[in-house]
């Protein structure tokens, strides 16, 4: 889920960003600093969507730069166990697929893909062998949340599946919708 988030911070704006407007370069500085920060408090930092208050500038002594108490909203995704959520296929191997969720992939393993037996295809394909489903790069699908870890902060790792109703590839759940209609 993607949620704003108002944080307050200590902002070290250095000697060189003096010539610039002080709202200018503390904006500078949060985006440096929180570019790609992923934090298990607030997920992934996409962006820092507005400064709300700047507080008067303190100079330490033998630092040189000057320190602002800043409070800013940034934007975050927070991927939620249990969320549903659509993205691209954006790699298939031999153990599942990726899928692009947006500022960050998911990983489906094969036996997460469909209620079928699926085999992968050297042509990096996934097919059910009963249904004759396939699954590849570019598909855009439906996928559950059902584990997240943030055991490396540079690299959380999120599982999907799509074996349910309405979950999976896109062409697929418009096909079983028909069938269901009938």
């Amino acid at each position: 889920m993607f949620y704003e988030v108002t944080l307050k911070s200590h902002i070290r704006v250095p000697p060189s960003s003096f010539n610039m407007d002080v709202e200018d370069a503390v904006m500078e500085q949060l985006n440096q600093e929180f570019q790609e920060h992923i934090s298990k408090d607030f997920g992934v930092v996409i962006a820092i969507s507005e400064i709300l208050e700047i507080g008067e500038g303190i100079i330490i002594p033998g630092d040189g730069a000057a320190y602002y108490d800043t409070t800013f909203k940034l934007l975050a995704f927070k991927p939620e166990l249990q969320e549903v959520l659509l993205g691209n296929i954006s790699e298939i191997t031999d153990f599942g697929a990726f899928i692009n969720l947006g500022p960050i992939d998911g990983m489906i393993h094969i036996s997460q893909t469909m209620d079928d037996f699926v085999s992968f295809s050297k042509s990096n394909v996934l097919t059910g062998k009963e249904s004759k489903k396939t699954l590849k790069v570019n598909d855009e699908c439906r996928a559950r949340i059902i584990a997240v870890s943030y055991k490396d902060l540079k690299n959380p790792k999120i599982g999907l599946t799509m074996r349910q109703y309405l979950l999976g590839n896109l062409n697929w759940v418009k096909e079983e919708a028909k069938k269901k209609e009938k």
